[in-house]
């Protein structure tokens, strides 16, 4: 796991940026996984420049979101595909179709999400997934007590979770959703690589023990200690609780430019 301590949410975007650019020249159908929430916002903004800028394009890569909510009417300005067209599919060159989310309206959730994981096989995988990290150190929607093997399932919202998004749904916890789909951690682990974005205080602790704590289901992203190819990226708030934070940074300082993210 690579930790890269920032000077601010805006150049972790543009190093993600930087990473994901970089991966689409290489490979331009290339696959993403994509998050949702505030933390990616950054990447998704720095991307579209570019990409007005003519520097990439998305024109042959693939898209999968994270989750989506269960049960929020297809034309709801918070239902997860609905955001991510607006913050970023809407903004680039990607295909009709080309960026897929569970179904969160489907008669048969289990079928639904069994489909999912098809898709994501079928497309041959996710080469790089963007994520953010919950206050209480969830991936995707996986809440505490998931298991590190899980797949693409259905899940319950934790009281937290729906504290923390309320402020999209007017601040109003009773109008978040108490059911969501996400995929696995196990599916989050099959990606190549995986970057991960986080910023200000309130993430601190969960980047702590994400970084440095026991791999534990109470912590569900400690499972990206075990994966190859973790890139963390957070701002000095967001890096406040890191025991390790100095070697972090003189790692990153001394870090050959060939290697890139």
């Amino acid at each position: 796991m690579e930790i890269v301590i920032t000077d601010g949410a805006d150049t972790s975007g543009r190093l993600a940026a930087d990473a994901i650019v970089a991966l689409l020249q290489r490979k331009p159908a290339a696959v993403l996984g994509l998050a949702t929430g505030s933390s990616p916002l950054p990447i998704y903004d720095a991307l579209a420049a570019r990409h007005s800028a003519g520097e990439v394009s998305f024109a042959q890569a693939r898209g999968f979101t994270l989750d989506e909510y269960v049960g929020l009417p297809a034309d709801h300005p918070e239902r997860y595909r609905t955001v991510i067209d607006t913050e970023f599919v809407s903004r680039v060159d990607f295909a009709p179709d080309a960026v897929q989310g569970p179904d969160g309206l489907a008669d048969d959730i289990a079928a639904a999400c069994a489909s999912y994981e098809a898709a994501i096989a079928a497309a041959g995988g996710v080469d790089l997934q963007i994520l953010g990290i919950g206050t209480d150190g969830h991936i995707g929607f996986n809440e505490p007590g998931s298991s590190l093997a899980s797949r693409t399932r259905i899940k319950t919202l934790t009281k937290q979770t729906r504290i923390d998004n309320a402020r999209f749904f007017g601040d109003q916890v009773d109008a978040v959703p108490t059911h969501c789909l996400t995929q696995g951690l196990a599916t989050i682990m099959s990606a190549r690589h995986i970057v991960l974005v986080a910023s200000g205080t309130g993430k601190a602790e969960a980047v702590h023990h994400m970084a440095e704590g026991a791999v534990s289901a109470m912590w569900p992203a400690t499972v990206l200690q075990h994966h190859p190819h973790v890139t963390v990226l957070v701002d000095q708030a967001a890096a406040s609780r890191l025991q390790l934070a100095d070697y972090y940074r003189q790692t990153w300082e001394a870090k050959p430019a060939w290697q890139g993210l």
